[in-house]
C-alpha cells in the first residue's frame, strides 16, 4: 500500500478543554480526516505535529510544500487567515470549509467554502462528500489555473498596466465590481450591528422624546375627555346637541388609541 499524500489543516485550535478545541477535533475527526483519506490523503494539523524544532516554521512549510491544505475558516481567527493567506499566494490546492451559519469574510467570499454544522449528521456527510470532489477536481489542475484573492489581484495590476485599452477597460470594471461587492458587504455589516449605525446618545434622546410625547399626549386626552364631560353636562338635551357630544367622545377616544 503506497503512503499517504500529506494534507495540512489550517484550523482554530483553541485551548484544550475549550469549546473551540472540541469542535476543531470533532470537525478534523469526523469531516476532514475521512475526506481526504478517501482521496488518498492524511490529514495533519499543527498540534498533531510530533516532528522537534520550531513549530511556526513547521507550520508554513508544511503550508507551502503540502500537495493540498484545508483550511477552516470558522470564528475568522487570525491566526487562520495569516496561514490562509500564504496559501493563496503560491496557487496550490486548497479546500476552505466554515461552521453553518458563520459569515464568510468578504476577502474570501468569492472562492467556494463548504457549510458544516458538525452537530448535524447529514451536514457532516454533505460536508465530507463536497471536500471529496472538490480535492478530486483541483488535483488535476496546474497552479495557472488555480485562482486566489492575491492571484487575482497581482492578475487585475498587470491588466492595468497594459498597453491593450481593452484589457485596462476590462482591469476597470473587474475593479469597481470589486468596489462596489465591498461596498454592499460594508452595509451588510452596519445594519446588522445598528448598535454602531445609531450611537446608543442617540437611541436615548430619541427614547426619552417619544416618553415625553406620550405624556404629552396622555395628558392631552385627559383634558379632552374632561372637556367633553363638561360639554354633555352644559348643552341641551336636542338631538343635535347630543350629536355633537357624541361626536367630542369619538375623538377623545381616537386620541387615546393614537398616543
Amino acid at each position: 500500500m503506497s503512503a499517504r499524500k500529506p494534507c495540512f489543516v489550517i484550523s482554530p485550535i483553541g485551548e484544550a478543554g475549550s469549546e473551540i478545541r472540541k469542535r476543531a477535533d470533532q470537525v478534523l475527526k469526523h469531516v476532514i480526516e475521512p475526506a481526504v483519506a478517501a482521496c488518498g490523503f492524511e490529514a495533519i494539523r499543527a498540534d498533531k505535529m510530533s516532528e522537534p524544532g520550531m513549530i511556526t516554521s513547521q507550520v508554513i512549510q508544511h503550508i507551502v510544500d503540502d500537495p493540498l491544505v484545508v483550511a477552516d475558516l470558522t470564528g475568522s481567527n487570525p491566526n487562520v487567515f495569516y496561514e490562509l493567506a500564504i496559501r493563496h499566494a503560491i496557487r496550490k490546492p486548497l479546500v476552505q470549509v466554515i461552521q453553518k451559519g458563520d459569515k464568510i469574510p468578504f476577502d474570501v467570499a468569492g472562492m467556494r467554502t463548504i457549510p458544516v454544522d458538525h452537530k448535524d449528521l447529514d451536514s457532516v456527510d454533505e460536508a465530507r462528500v463536497e471536500i471529496e470532489k472538490q480535492v478530486r477536481s483541483i488535483e488535476s489542475k496546474s497552479p495557472e489555473e488555480i485562482d486566489s484573492p492575491i492571484t487575482v489581484s497581482i492578475e487585475l495590476q498587470a491588466l492595468r498596466q497594459s498597453d491593450n485599452p481593452e484589457q485596462r477597460s476590462l482591469a476597470e470594471f473587474v475593479s469597481a465590481v470589486g468596489d462596489l461587492r465591498s461596498d454592499i458587504a460594508g452595509i451588510e455589516k452596519r445594519l446588522s450591528e445598528p448598535h454602531k449605525l445609531f450611537p446608543q446618545e442617540l437611541l436615548m434622546e430619541l427614547f426619552e422624546r417619544q416618553v415625553m410625547r406620550s405624556k404629552e399626549s396622555e395628558m392631552i386626552v385627559r383634558e379632552m375627555r374632561h372637556l367633553a364631560l363638561e360639554v354633555q353636562k352644559r348643552l341641551p338635551e336636542d338631538k343635535e346637541s347630543q350629536m355633537l357630544a357624541s361626536r367630542l367622545e369619538e375623538i377623545t377616544m381616537m386620541l387615546r388609541r393614537r398616543a
